[in-house]
């Protein structure tokens, strides 16, 4: 692909700007911001932001199989749909709720309710955010690694918003002082959750299957469940209407030999956790949101 190997991670804009954005969210109809945004924004960014826009493109067309006006609309709501994702972040910084259908929430409670901690992957898909108001442990702490490139006011109100709820947020930083913490909050038994399709600092990754292809995936997450011989659930919380989010769980540790070598548990699990994202992309193709080429070339 010719696509950015890299993408930003960060949602623009400056700090005022999203301050007015939470204001205006208390107001304005939230259907009002969609549509304003699909004929305004979207355009523009698929005009001067080509990037984003290629990789979708040939996600679609090489990895989706559509053809060119196929891949092209669905490009379009692709982009639709992740302003959507970001305008739905900023309204539950405004105080905005949304349903939450749950499928196998039952796997979550058991683990919440025993003594030791474990480990949530999550993906760039839909919209996991929303899950961190649901998804809580009241006896042990939640503890979310969040990228420290975010914006200065996303990072602050996410912060306010999870703290209430019982969810620590660590933030990613260069010295990786944030494995630390991770290791720690496991340690104490508490709950910690970690992208599973992004490597943050660390070059360390295994190749898995994924979409008739190899791509990496950062080999961290992995490990350090197989390391702690901990469970891990990988949860994807996708878009299905207006105010309406699925929950879908995914226990990826059930059944591994424990007797394997911690690298080969990591990797069995990190294809078991391709396989579900797969799963998940393929139902939900337009809500596949890493614009950069994924695939290894």
């Amino acid at each position: 692909m010719a696509a950015d190997k890299e993408w930003q991670g960060r949602t623009d804009g400056t700090p005022w700007m999203h301050r007015w954005l939470i204001r205006v969210m208390r107001v304005l109809p939230l259907r009002l911001m969609y549509a304003g945004v699909a004929v305004f924004v979207v355009p523009f960014y698929m005009l001067f932001r080509r990037s984003g826009f290629r990789a979708q493109w040939q996600f679609f067309r090489q990895r989706m199989g559509y053809g060119r006006w196929r891949s092209f609309w669905s490009t379009y709501r692709n982009h639709c749909q992740f302003s959507q994702v970001v305008l739905d972040r900023f309204y539950m910084f405004a105080g905005g709720r949304f349903r939450l259908d749950i499928d196998n929430m039952e796997l979550y409670n058991h683990l919440a309710e025993q003594s030791e901690g474990f480990v949530i992957l999550s993906s760039h898909v839909g919209c996991y955010e929303v899950a961190g108001y649901t998804l809580q442990a009241n006896d042990k702490r939640f503890n979310a690694l969040v990228f420290g490139g975010e914006a200065e006011a996303v990072l602050e109100n996410r912060r306010r918003v999870m703290e209430a709820n019982n969810i620590h947020t660590i933030v990613t930083s260069d010295d990786m002082s944030h494995v630390f913490l991770i290791s720690e909050a496991l340690a104490n038994g508490e709950v910690v959750s970690i992208p599973g399709d992004r490597i943050y600092g660390s070059p360390k990754n295994v190749s898995c299957r994924f979409f008739d292809a190899q791509a990496h995936f950062p080999l961290g997450p992995f490990a350090l469940a197989a390391q702690r011989s901990l469970p891990a659930l990988q949860v994807s919380v996708m878009k299905e209407g207006y105010k309406h989010y699925h929950v879908h769980i995914n226990d990826i540790t059930q059944d591994i030999d424990m007797t394997l070598p911690i690298r080969q548990r990591a990797a069995i699990m990190a294809q078991r956790f391709a396989d579900g994202l797969e799963t998940i992309v393929r139902r939900y193709p337009t809500q596949w949101y890493n614009y950069f080429d994924f695939w290894v070339s």
